[in-house]
């Protein structure tokens, strides 16, 4: 399938089918993805394995988004003959393209004519180096740590110095706009594996970072009293305020970090990013939509933010002050769907634990059904109505749209 160029590229995560459909409905023009064990989320997402491309590139060609497919670890010698065989199924399926890193990727790739963009692992920071790159790659990722203005100047030297990738057309710039950041540069962490033998850098990071420290005198025994115990451990990158300076720059592919997240981020944070960006072309772009933006992120996992990140020159200081999500809303798995009748839509559940009421709020996710939020408006146990059910309640209500046998019922509750 041939896709439109536009103005800009929303790229969403998906760890698994839930996510990958949650991420379509929230407007997304790609996703990125990754297979088997050779991608940086090979121990956090559940991945997909090579025998689903096929089903993966016809069902978002279906939908006029773009895949990608994660290639972006260290590679080893042992690595090389599934590395082969990935870009070859992706090649003859029609994947979009591979994210990669390490240089045995990006050649073989660019060697069967399959294209390449250039993962944030490979920490590309200046002009010369996309120039570098663009001999193999269409796309390349920025450094996280880079300015506004470093981004601006690498976009325009772009331009000016004609710099195009073997497709012919010039490179395209990519950042991430929105998610998880790692005290490493880039990523590059060998905290996991020193300690749990877990190589961050190939997809299994235990995530060491995130947990609370303490810091002790080995000769005294004595404890110092930090700030914050986190102290290692960056709160989430947010961009939605200033994202019309983010696309002056030339950028053109916003990337949002997450494919260990649930569809429900997924879903959120792709929405909100796609409707921000729209508004930046259509001049609609205010203070009044920015507010309500930050209040919708909020509302999903999140370390809380740190507004700007390195993109606004500020010193890597905000740190989470919590082991877990500080997100408005808390979602509870309660059950799941055992039926769903077509002419009437109402859908069946069981509830395999705590409870639920009419007038609450229910998010509903499945392989295929991505992600359905809506109200309980009015709720039945064994036909009968009812405000009120329980633990082992069959129950029914109305929703929107189809959902499936075995989707997970999820209730939403506002902390």
């Amino acid at each position: 399938m041939i896709h439109e160029k536009k103005q800009f590229e929303i790229m969403s995560p998906a760890g698994s089918w839930d996510t990958l459909n949650a991420a379509i409905q929230g407007g997304a023009d790609s996703v990125y993805f990754g297979i088997e064990q050779l991608n940086m989320r090979a121990r956090a997402a559940n991945n997909f394995k090579i025998n689903e491309l096929p089903e993966i590139v016809r069902h978002c060609s279906e939908k006029g988004v773009k895949t990608y497919l994660t290639l972006n670890t260290i590679l080893y010698d042992h690595d090389i003959p599934l590395m082969k065989r990935i870009c070859d199924e992706a090649k003859k399926v029609g994947v979009t393209a591979v994210i990669a890193c390490d240089l045995a990727g990006i050649q073989y790739a660019h060697s069967i004519n399959l294209e390449v963009h250039i993962s944030t692992q490979q920490n590309i920071s200046n002009i010369e180096q996309v120039k570098f790159f663009a001999a193999y790659a269409d796309v390349v990722v920025l450094a996280r740590e880079l300015t506004i203005k470093q981004i601006q100047y690498i976009c325009d030297q772009v331009k000016k110095q004609n710099i195009r990738g073997p497709k012919g057309e010039l490179v395209e710039i990519e950042i991430f706009v929105h998610g998880a950041l790692c005290v490493a540069i880039s990523g590059k962490c060998h905290m996991s594996l020193h300690t749990q033998n877990a190589s961050a850098n190939r997809g299994a990071c235990v995530q060491n970072c995130r947990r609370a420290y303490k810091v002790v005198d080995e000769e005294t025994g004595e404890e110092l009293v930090l700030d914050n115990q986190y102290v290692m451990s960056p709160k989430d990158l947010c961009t939605v305020m200033f994202l019309d300076e983010i696309l002056k720059t030339g950028v053109r592919v916003l990337k949002i970090e997450g494919r260990g997240k649930s569809p429900d981020y997924v879903y959120t944070v792709t929405k909100v990013y796609k409707e921000a960006a729209q508004a930046v072309m259509d001049k609609t772009f205010s203070k009044e939509k920015i507010a309500s933006w930050m209040i919708e992120l909020g509302t999903v996992y999140n370390r809380g933010f740190w507004e700007g990140g390195y993109y606004l020159g500020k010193k890597l200081g905000e740190w989470s002050n919590s082991s877990g999500s500080q997100a408005t809303k808390e979602k509870i798995c309660i059950g799941k769907s055992t039926n769903f009748f077509v002419k009437s839509n109402i859908a069946e559940f069981i509830l395999e634990s705590g409870e639920l009421n009419v007038g609450e709020e229910v998010w509903i996710t499945g392989p295929t059904t991505g992600i359905l939020q809506t109200t309980v408006k009015e709720l039945y146990v064994d036909g009968a109505k009812t405000d009120h059910a329980v633990k082992g309640d069959l129950v029914t209500f109305a929703v929107e749209k189809r959902v499936r046998r075995a989707d997970k019922l999820f209730r939403v509750i506002n902390k």
